[in-house]
């Protein structure tokens, strides 16, 4: 079973080393759509694949890290790197080149640090990513499945290297969430109380003549 979530930022980038001259020379901005692809082997106490309402907390702020930020390779020029921190208090600093695919690892791979990183309450101990689609465009997209994700060939992703600004930090429900992400600190999903519908109950036997 596979559910989807789907967000949207808006963020700016420069894509090195690719074709375009507009795209490797020029600061330019893309209104993002992230498709969250979550799924598990068996449904929840709820049965769900994992309730949409826990993915409004911490990975959805995540996500929103990227919204009206200046998205860079920490493999930039000190200069740019300087001059993008010093004209914008929203950044975020990224282990790989901020194209559509490796933005799509990154977010895969944080996600799923989230999800392992939570404390589950409802039987959704088995929910996991399956994968990431990125919309760069309405044309194009990136789509990243676990292979992707941790193939050291694409570039490796720690958290430790993605790096945000102390304002993006500041946005969020929890300013010490990514913190807590990197030291091992874990999230916990809210307790939920079961419950049997009236029509579920066991009705009282009857005796048979």
């Amino acid at each position: 079973m596979i559910i989807r979530k789907l967000y949207r930022f808006e963020a700016s980038h420069i894509v090195r080393n690719c074709s375009s001259d507009r795209c490797k020379y020029s600061v330019h901005g893309h209104s993002f759509r992230v498709e969250l692809f979550l799924t598990a082997d068996r449904l929840d106490r709820g049965q769900m694949v994992y309730d949409f309402g826990l993915l409004k907390g911490s990975v959805k702020d995540f996500l929103d890290g990227f919204d009206h930020a200046a998205l860079f390779w920490n493999k930039e020029s000190k200069t740019y790197t300087k001059a993008m921190k010093e004209n914008s208090k929203r950044w975020a600093s990224l282990p790989v080149s901020p194209t559509a695919e490796q933005l799509s690892r990154v977010i895969f791979v944080v996600v799923q640090a989230m999800l392992d990183n939570t404390l589950k309450t409802n039987g959704d101990d088995g929910a996991r990513v399956h994968s990431v689609i990125l919309h760069e465009t309405e044309t194009g997209y990136a789509q990243c499945f676990r292979q992707d994700a941790y193939d050291a060939a694409m570039g490796e992703i720690r958290l430790g290297d993605v790096v945000f600004s102390a304002q993006v930090k500041r946005e969020w429900a929890d300013p010490k969430m990514w913190n807590k992400l990197m030291s091992g600190v874990k999230f916990k999903n809210p307790q939920i109380a079961t419950q049997i519908p009236a029509s579920y109950a066991s009705k009282p036997k009857t005796s048979r003549r």
